[in-house]
């Protein structure tokens, strides 16, 4: 068994977490939080200071995974590399298009060049990244019930504006590409199959889906700190575990792409419960 594979169809392998030095843990750990520390500098309105912190962060730690020995740490550190970088894309894309819509497209695709990367560099097989099809036409209908459901529960707590001005044919296979091959694909690759796989390997599968879920939480939210990244990591939750129980990354980045499907577009413009009550 090669090194990178750690799942048997699905199920995480008993794995030897003590050759772990406190100091290795430390370090995966001071990255998770000085993450964090940026995005409450950028919610706090301090975005110089968050562009910065995420800037050295991203040189720092690609620098520093080159003198570590443990291949575990540094698999997670280069893991956790790609959130600075998903928020420095963010802050930096010049606006191509009045449409806000697009400027996701414009965002998460460059992405895919170095999510490829890491993925070629440390040798990721494809049931660690949940490269898998079994099962899916029975998970389709389950996507689009637990997107609704995520979806409604999120614009009754924070009520979101319309990418789209109206629902037509067209729009609508704008939002639903766009927010299911962009922006559910790219984030379920960096958040579940990458970081969560890494962060399991580093502490542990409890551990790591927590931790995982409460950066998602943080990267996700878009009410500020407090009950938006609560929501948001609670949801992060419930994606990491859908991605432990079925190892499945078509399934997690559906549900994802759906519940931006009805939050941005169909719930705002027909409205809670889909105009139905």
């Amino acid at each position: 068994m090669q090194d990178s594979e750690k799942y048997d169809h699905g199920k995480w392998q008993e794995h030897d977490f003590s050759r772990l030095t406190t100091r290795s843990a430390l370090l995966v750990l001071l990255t998770i939080l000085l993450i964090v520390f940026a995005e409450i500098l950028m919610f706090s309105g301090i975005l110089g200071a968050a562009i910065l912190l995420h800037t050295l962060l991203l040189i720092v730690v690609s620098i520093g995974t080159v003198s570590i020995k443990d291949k575990y740490v540094a698999w997670a550190l280069q893991a956790l590399m790609l959130l600075p970088l998903l928020r420095l894309i963010n802050f930096s894309m010049p606006v191509f298009s009045e449409m806000v819509l697009y400027r996701y497209f414009y965002i998460y695709v460059p992405l895919f060049i170095p999510i490829f990367l890491i993925i070629r560099h440390q040798s990721f097989s494809s049931v660690q990244l949940g490269l898998s099809f079994k099962k899916f036409l029975l998970y389709l209908p389950l996507s689009l019930v637990i997107g609704l459901l995520i979806a409604e529960l999120e614009y009754f707590i924070y009520p979101a504006v319309p990418l789209v001005p109206d629902t037509s044919f067209y729009n609508m296979m704008d939002v639903f590409l766009i927010m299911i091959f962009c922006v559910g694909l790219v984030e379920e690759l960096v958040f579940r199959s990458i970081l969560q796989t890494r962060l399991e390997g580093v502490f542990g599968p409890a551990i790591g889906l927590i931790a995982t879920s409460l950066l998602f939480g943080i990267m996700s939210s878009t009410h500020g700190i407090g009950p938006g990244i609560i929501f948001a990591s609670l949801v992060g939750l419930i994606l990491g575990y859908m991605f432990i129980k079925t190892r499945s990354l078509p399934f997690v980045a559906l549900t994802h792409g759906i519940v931006n499907v009805f939050l941005f577009s169909i719930i705002p413009l027909l409205g809670p419960g889909l105009g139905i009550f």
